[in-house]
This record gives structure tokens, C-alpha cells and sequence, in this order.
């Protein structure tokens, strides 16, 4: 991993709110005789979506990349939380990759926007209440036709839906979702923590959404816990419920784990290597 940032600097307090009773495992730590992927810092300034937009990415590539053969590809929303202590992403997936337990991937680590006009009610000054609670392709069409083709300008990557995931926690959780559910020519399977399926920008219509419309060709996990937030937007524990009795009634792969949690990627921290396991299933080509 290169040193040009120190994620253990990076204070997720933001995703964290109580004691509870989880805690990474062997396969969240480095690990003898794994190799280790490489990760670089870059900055994107938006252009035609979020013009003037600013924002700082991570890409995560495994040593076992081989640009003569297409790579997986996840992108992560809240990129650098993901990246740090309370997931250790790139080292989950160093491990898991080193052993086929899932493919060879490259990791998109996004942050939100700079600017922008904050959280509704709560206010703010930045970009992502907009780009990540917000229903529709804006932000899908952000990653695909701005950010990611610098990415794909450097490597190998698949363009088979199968073979490209979306993860976020809370806001990033519902847009991980959205970006599926608008493009799954693009991309075919979801990770969601704590996702906000909630009256935020219209969230808590995807549960009706999800019944009325004919299944799509999406593999989705979601994860929330029972004292998750409650909220005037709505509650997280029901709307997580709601999400995943929805995704049953459309009879989609998917799998919901609800635990003891908070609104924090503690439990989907501690959980990750076996959700990757889960949604990379049939795939683990390595």
C-alpha cells in the first residue's frame, strides 16, 4: 500500500455511535506471505454533473492484476472510510484474493463531493446528501462517463455487469443501491450498510419500487442493526426490513444480516470478508 495518505489517521466517528459487540478478524489483518495491493491517491474535479465539484478517490489494484486479463471491478462510496480501520479494505481483499476466494479486483474508493448543498434539515456544506440520497442516474452517470473511464484508462477492466459491485454505508448505502438499480448493464451487485432507505430524497419509495418493477439482474447484501437511527427522516432498522422483504417478494439474491449495530460499519466491518465471499460467489476466478 503506498504511504501517500495514513487512512489510520482517518477518524470514522462519523459511522460510529456506541459499544458493539464486533470486531475484526484474521482475514481484515495482514497476513504472512500475502501480497500486497498497491493504492494511489487521485483528485477529480467535476465537470459536466457536478461542475466545479471536487473530491479525492483511492484505486486499490492487487498484485495479481494482470493488465492481459480484464479485473473485477468495486467502487466504494465514502471511499476513505472504508479504506481505514473500521473495514481495512484493501487488506481484506489482499487476503481474499491471495487464497480465490473472490476474484482479482480493483477497488474504486470514491469520497463525496467538496461542495454542494449539505443534508436536508441538518444543512452542511458539502456534495453528498445530493449525489448519494438522491433517486435517479445522476450520480451512476457521474461514475460512468466521468470518473471511472480515468480509471479504465489505466486498466483492464470488465465490462460484464456480473463482474462489477457498488458498496456504501448509510447514504452511501441507498446510492451503492441506486447505481444498480438504474444501470445494471453496468453494474450487478450491491453491498449496502446501514443503507438510508429512508424519506431523505424520496429512499423510502424503493421498497414499492422494488415490488412493482420486474426483478432485475442484481445480486444485492444489506445490513443494518436494531439500534440503527431513528430519525424525522424515518427509521433505518425498518427500512432495512422493508428493503430486504421487498427484494424477497421480487425473489432476488440477496442476503440481509441484522445485528445488535448502530448506525456504524463496526458489524459490516466485521463481517466483510464473508460478505465479499457471499457476493462474489461463482466468480472467484483468481
Amino acid at each position: 500500500m503506498s504511504d501517500d495518505f495514513d487512512f489510520k489517521k482517518k477518524d470514522d466517528a462519523a459511522f460510529a455511535m456506541g459499544d458493539e459487540p464486533y470486531t475484526l478478524g484474521p482475514d481484515s489483518m495482514p497476513q504472512p506471505g500475502v501480497p500486497t495491493g498497491i493504492v494511489t491517491k487521485h483528485h477529480h474535479t467535476g465537470q459536466t454533473i457536478y461542475p466545479g465539484v471536487q473530491r479525492d478517490y483511492w484505486v486499490y489494484v492487487p498484485q495479481q492484476y494482470d493488465a492481459a486479463q480484464s479485473a473485477c471491478l468495486m467502487v466504494f462510496q465514502d471511499g476513505e472510510a472504508y479504506l481505514g480501520e473500521v473495514v481495512r479494505a484493501a487488506t481484506v481483499c489482499d487476503n481474499l484474493i491471495h487464497r480465490g476466494e473472490i476474484p482479482i479486483t480493483i477497488g474504486v474508493f470514491v469520497n463525496p463531493g467538496d461542495k454542494g448543498p449539505g443534508n436536508p434539515i441538518y444543512g452542511g456544506e458539502d456534495n453528498r446528501s445530493l449525489e448519494y440520497d438522491s433517486l435517479g442516474d445522476q450520480y451512476a452517470r457521474f461514475l460512468l462517463e466521468e470518473l471511472l473511464p480515468e480509471v479504465e484508462a489505466e486498466y483492464n477492466i470488465t465490462s460484464d455487469p456480473a463482474g462489477r459491485a457498488t458498496c456504501g454505508m448509510s447514504s452511501g448505502g441507498i446510492c451503492a443501491f441506486t447505481i444498480a438499480w438504474e444501470r445494471p448493464d453496468a453494474f450487478g451487485k450491491v453491498v449496502s450498510h446501514c443503507g438510508s432507505f429512508t424519506d431523505i430524497r424520496g429512499g423510502n419509495q424503493y421498497p414499492s419500487l422494488v415490488r412493482k418493477t420486474p426483478r432485475k439482474p442484481l445480486r444485492v447484501f444489506l445490513q443494518s442493526g436494531e439500534k440503527d437511527v431513528d430519525v424525522i427522516f424515518g427509521s433505518w432498522p425498518i427500512a432495512n426490513q422493508d428493503m430486504a422483504a421487498a427484494l424477497a417478494y421480487r425473489e432476488y439474491d440477496y442476503q440481509f444480516v441484522f445485528g445488535e449495530g448502530y448506525h456504524s460499519l463496526k458489524h459490516g466491518g466485521s463481517i466483510f470478508p464473508d460478505t465479499l465471499r457471499w457476493l462474489w460467489r461463482d466468480d472467484n476466478k483468481a
